[in-house]
């Protein structure tokens, strides 16, 4: 049905609690030994003490936001490595590469229910909404 959440190994946690902060709206659900969970919106993300790989390249996972611009900001205030090419993906200071992608330019999609509680009236763009009409998905 779907991924339930992403890992992040990072070197100190509460360093990463406090960057990620910087950038993303979270709330922390908890620590557990050397892992904290966080909740964006109606998803969780584990961040994992003890990164020990070298910078990623071409693996990355895609956060979806509803402000790309702001995020951009958000990033570039934070000192992330902003990475060349078409979209927005950086590197956290772990080397945890991030793609970052508007909620209206994909076919993933919240129930209104998520989204009113989210307090988000964010609407899709045609060429998603394309995407999944032709899926049968709209």
């Amino acid at each position: 049905m779907g991924i339930n959440h992403v890992a992040l190994e990072v070197g100190d946690l509460e360093e990463a609690l406090e960057w990620y902060g910087r950038i993303f709206e979270f709330e922390l659900r908890g620590h557990l030994g050397r892992m904290a969970f966080i909740d964006m919106g109606d998803q969780f993300m584990a961040l994992s003490e003890g990164r020990s790989q070298p910078p990623d390249t071409q693996r990355h996972f895609g956060l979806v936001v509803d402000d790309k611009p702001a995020t951009r900001e958000a990033l570039e205030a934070a000192g992330a490595e902003i990475l060349p090419g078409r979209g927005l993906d950086s590197r956290d200071p772990w080397g945890n590469h991030v793609q970052v992608v508007d909620y209206r330019d994909i076919q993933f999609s919240k129930t209104p229910e998520v989204m009113r509680g989210m307090g988000l009236e964010v609407p899709k763009s045609e060429r998603a909404l394309a995407e999944l009409r032709q899926k049968g998905l709209a």
